[in-house]
């Protein structure tokens, strides 16, 4: 797609978004600024009739449906900020997760038979009609010959050319933003679109899917907290995908929290805690977190599908994200400053006390009330702020993260309306910091660090550093001596590491 025709898709969005009054919305003037009123009164001369067609968040969905997968995941995003963005914004939205047009069952059968590549009949005995259909894929009950029930993903006709064109709109929006909005730099709109995109390519073949689907699922049986679907390997292809069928109802559905018995306070602890444990524990977890992804179960039941984000911390991610949680958890904002600090996620020549005190700020306010008191709009605004007062970049790595947080705390929290993030996630966390902080992990560190050095010296024996000029002075050394005692030291140490740690 060429730059030119993107600019006129990314022109024709903004223009519908206009027509529709979706961008300024009129319900919303009282609560803005003198500024933005002027603006969206302006834009508002230009609205046509779609304005008139019911409330914001319809209209703005009616806007997104139409522009295409990205768009539809931006629409998801906001449906489940319901504390930011209220009841029936988030619910004109939630129609956008998995209850899109369908297409034909007759054009998926043969989809599904040319991309595995032999007759329907030889592993499924029947396939039903669509029960569900997103922006990128669209999902099918079935039963295999030997009698199990099974869901069958098969991707939409000519999406993978859909996303190209959303793709390249993504990366003209953002260099118009960095361009035009200085501001925006610091936030890094290029690189964030870049793993959106990557994360959009990676949707785009289903055996990565069903990896990622196996990986987690082995993750997720360590706790009680979520359970993923199995993968029926003979029923894989590039646009194909079959898993075991997710027993209990889609969280999307208006009923699913009217189910007997329930337990809502519990069903929204698992959320959370499923989601930590994954990342904090395993160093994976589910990106796409949203009701339309989560079926439920009494009491407190969850199976998530649909594995084609898969979000990865290496142990630096992780040891930071814990220790940030743990500092929030015990109030200790000097330790959360340094940790920012260690990790240079602050630069070095910031005030780290400032720092503090500005995280201080922010949690205070929060700790000691009933969640549904604490504005989360307003907290998120009060954090950008303080990024933007200390000069923080965005994170690339940490991208697919952020986001997971605030779309599982917006599904908890419409759960449950008194969810506390901090009180589900406490336990997890202390049980990372009590395995991977403790004087035993810190011996079992120490005996590591010995064991690699050991393995370096051996291999500085074997391939000796090479030989200095002709005619030049050689250095008096003894390098089998020096490995000998090198290896004994860090032997010695490993040893110790060891019997330390029983």
């Amino acid at each position: 797609m060429t730059r030119l025709s993107a600019f006129f898709r990314l022109t024709s969005a903004g223009w519908a978004l206009v027509r529709a009054d979706a961008l300024i919305p009129r319900e919303v003037e009282p609560l803005l600024p003198p500024s933005a009123r002027w603006a969206g009164r302006f834009l508002r001369l230009f609205r046509g009739s779609a304005a008139k067609r019911g409330r914001p968040g319809q209209r703005l969905a009616a806007v997104l449906e139409k522009q295409g997968p990205a768009a539809i995941k931006l629409g998801q995003f906001l449906s489940t900020r319901a504390d930011i963005f209220g009841a029936a914004f988030a619910d004109d939205l939630a129609h956008l997760k998995d209850r899109l047009a369908p297409f034909p069952l007759a054009v998926a059968k043969a989809e599904i038979a040319r991309n595995l590549g032999k007759p329907l009949g030889e592993i499924y005995a029947e396939i039903g009609e669509p029960v569900a259909a997103a922006s990128l894929a669209q999902a099918h009950p079935a039963t295999l010959i030997d009698g199990r029930k099974v869901a069958v993903k098969v991707l939409r006709p000519g999406v993978e050319r859909q996303v190209q064109r959303d793709s390249a709109v993504l990366r003209l929006a953002a260099r118009l933003a960095e361009t035009l909005a200085p501001a925006s730099r610091r936030l890094k709109p290029t690189q964030f679109v870049e793993v959106v995109i990557r994360a959009l390519d990676l949707e785009m073949d289903l055996r990565f899917e069903a990896a990622g689907c196996a990986e987690l699922g082995e993750a997720m049986a360590f706790d009680p907290y979520m359970r993923a679907p199995s993968v029926i390997w003979e029923g894989v292809g590039k646009r194909v995908l079959t898993l075991t069928w997710a027993e209990g109802v889609p969280l999307s559905d208006p009923g699913a929290l009217e189910l007997p018995g329930l337990d809502r306070k519990a069903l929204a602890e698992n959320v959370t805690r499923g989601f930590l444990a994954q990342a904090l524990d395993h160093g994976l977890f589910h990106a796409d977190l949203h009701e339309g992804n989560l079926f439920v179960a009494a009491p407190s039941a969850i199976t998530a599908v649909d594995y084609g984000i898969i979000g990865r911390l290496g142990p630096g991610e992780r040891r930071y994200l814990a220790e940030i949680l743990y500092g929030f958890l015990n109030r200790d904002y000097a330790r959360i400053a340094k940790i920012h600090f260690d990790a240079g996620y602050v630069p070095a020549h910031q005030d780290m006390d400032a720092f503090a005190q500005a995280l201080r700020a922010v949690g205070e306010p929060v700790f000691g009330r009933d969640a549904r008191e604490v504005s989360m709009g307003r907290l998120l605004a009060q954090l950008f702020e303080i990024t933007a007062l200390f000069d923080m970049a965005l994170r690339p790595e940490l991208v697919l993260l952020q986001k997971t947080m605030v779309t599982v705390e917006g599904v908890a929290r419409r759960i449950d309306p008194a969810h506390d993030l901090w009180a589900a996630a406490d336990p997890v966390v202390r049980r990372w910091i009590g395995r991977e902080l403790s004087p035993a992990a810190k011996v079992r560190d120490f005996a590591d660090e010995a064991l690699r050095a050991l393995k370096a010296l051996a291999r500085l024996a074997e391939t000796p550093p090479s030989q200095p000029p002709a005619g030049a002075e050689r250095p008096r050394a003894w390098p089998l001596l020096w490995f000998l005692t090198g290896a004994a030291t860090a032997g010695a140490a490993f040893a110790a590491g060891i019997l330390l740690a029983r």
